[in-house]
């Protein structure tokens, strides 16, 4: 059975996600941990549930989202997969770092491939499905597993709200026709986990998400 773990990490409050299943391999999922406890705590809950770490992936790259991507890899011997137009995001963060005044140690390491949309994502007995989502960012990916009934959505969908659309490479309506196209699709019991904040139902946030409520 493929279950889902949580950390929430760094100034920005990111949500860090480790997904793992019997065979007891994982994959880790946007790792912002940034301070050294916050290090700690990942690699205890890895070493405590025997996990081995076989890949290391970003829904998109913003600086909330690396922060650990350097200390992932180098712990781990993984390299960084992430969808190719998110490339120049990850370019931009050594700026961004120095604009928010962030010190920014141990950038992310420049990814060894490209995801694309519609890849399968495997490991142990586990796949995800990549679901292309940008709109937030310019190239964000989601991560859904049918089996289990979740989906990593990156920063697309909220729990009562959606992503930011004014960061560069940002659009609204693209945005929208991502959860409306790729994310609203989902089977209503989909549980969403997002970058930020508590998880949610595709279904809850049909009902009361007010950026959703297309009929009233």
């Amino acid at each position: 059975m493929t279950k889902v773990a949580a950390f929430t990490f760094n100034p920005f409050q990111e949500n860090t996600y480790i997904i793992y299943d019997e065979t007891n391999e994982c994959v880790i999922i946007d790792s912002g941990c940034y301070e050294a406890n916050e290090k700690v705590e990942l690699i205890q809950f890895i070493q405590q549930n025997n996990l081995k770490p076989v890949r290391l992936l970003n829904t998109h790259c913003h600086i909330d989202h690396v922060f650990g991507n350097a200390f992932i890899a180098s712990t781990y011997g993984l390299s960084l997969e992430i969808h190719e137009g998110e490339q120049v995001v990850l370019d931009l963060v050594p700026q961004v770092a120095k604009m928010y005044g962030i010190p920014y140690p141990e950038p992310s390491p420049a990814p060894s491939r490209y995801i694309t949309d519609g890849e399968l994502i495997t490991f142990g007995n586990t796949i995800l499905q990549t679901l292309f989502t940008p709109g937030h960012s310019p190239a964000s990916i989601s991560f859904y597993c049918k089996e289990a009934g979740f989906i990593i959505a990156g920063d697309v969908l909220f729990q009562n709200s959606i992503g930011r659309y004014d960061l560069p490479g940002g659009n609204f309506d693209v945005l929208m026709q991502s959860i409306i196209n790729q994310l609203l699709i989902l089977d209503d019991q989909t549980i969403v986990y997002s970058g930020h904040g508590p998880s949610t139902t595709i279904g809850t946030e049909k009902k009361f998400n007010p950026f959703l409520q297309f009929n009233s």
